[in-house]
Parts: C-alpha cells; structure tokens; sequence
C-alpha cells in the first residue's frame, strides 16, 4: 500500500497487528531457505556481499545485524514491531518514495539459527505491493569467509506496482542494494 507523507512507527505497529490473521499471498512458503530452485512465474533475485575474511568476527556481527533489522534501518527504511525476527511475526516496513511511503506487510515465514548460517525468510501479505519472499542470511562458506545473501522471488500484486513496471524493479534492485551496504556498514570495524 502506499500513503502520502511519513507513517509514524505507531501506525507501522497497528498495520502489522491488522494484518496477523492475514494468509500469505502466494503458496511456496518458506522456498528462498531451500536449496532447490525458486518457484516458477515470479522474477527471481540473488545478491551476495562478502562481509569478512575467516579470522574476524564478521559472521557474528552480521548475524546480530540482521537480528537488529541493522539492513533494513540503514537503508532508510522503518520496521514495526521492532523486534528480532521470529517466525510467526507479522512486520510492516515503511520505504519512503520521494513524496509517498510504500508500506509492506510482511510475515517471518523462517528463521534460521545454526552455527554457520544465520537469517530469516519473510512473506508477502495481502495489501503489500508485491507477491513473494525475500531471505536475508548471513553465512560462513567453506573457506571461513562471512557472506550477506539475499535470495527473493517477486511478482506485482497491487495495480501501481503493475503499471510502475520497470520503475518498481528498479526500486527493488536500489533497497536490495541498500540492504546490502547498510549490514556491510554495521559489520565493518569503526575507523
């Protein structure tokens, strides 16, 4: 959905508790934490930032960045609750647009807690511009080093989201950016 202006953090909470009951708009929950392909008829994004190498401690800040939300607040964007991901929550996040704010009311489909692999996987819920999932996980990969993924399947559900066409793409690749940076940013040492 989109409004005109800021939405205060209190509206965010009340538009996630609204939405609690609410199914998710598509039916391959929880498919970005699986190894398999994603689901056919949905635009398909991967991202990877290398955060650090083996010796630091990269993949445990990355981990509590992404338990702080640290990706999407960097980016410029508000979440309500504000909270750690636990499945099961329903979250609002607000993106400003120039003049408007589109809000996205999303549910935590997955989280995953294991010692090489962090993250959580949310869901596109009725009123959010868009249809899918998106992960956002941070991992050691075999050779030690930190990595920042963000795995997402999408397509458009709301009629401005339709006819935006190639600029909402283009608002997705910018926020996968920024989400990108914002948790390289938390997980760098201060200078």
């Amino acid at each position: 959905m989109f409004r005109i202006g800021r939405v205060a953090a209190a509206d965010l909470a009340t538009i996630a508790r609204d939405a609690a009951t609410r199914s998710p708009t598509y039916s391959d929950v929880g498919a970005t934490l699986l190894s398999g392909p994603l689901p056919a008829g949905f635009r398909h994004d991967r991202y990877e930032m290398i955060l650090g190498d083996a010796d630091g401690d990269a993949f445990d800040r990355g981990a509590e960045g992404l338990r702080e939300w640290a990706a999407h607040l960097g980016a410029g964007f508000v979440v309500e609750p504000h909270q750690p991901p636990a499945e099961g929550v329903t979250v609002a996040v607000a993106a400003p647009l120039g003049p408007l704010t589109a809000v996205a009311v999303c549910r935590i489909v997955a989280v995953v807690d294991e010692p090489d692999r962090y993250g959580f996987a949310y869901g596109t819920l009725p009123g959010h511009p868009e249809r899918g999932e998106e992960a956002f996980v941070v991992q050691r990969n075999d050779g030690g080093c930190a990595a920042f993924n963000i795995i997402a399947f999408s397509r458009p559900a709301e009629l401005l989201a339709r006819l935006g066409g190639p600029v909402t793409r283009a608002i997705q690749e910018r926020a996968s950016r920024r989400y990108l940076k914002a948790l390289a940013d938390f997980v760098a040492p201060p200078e």
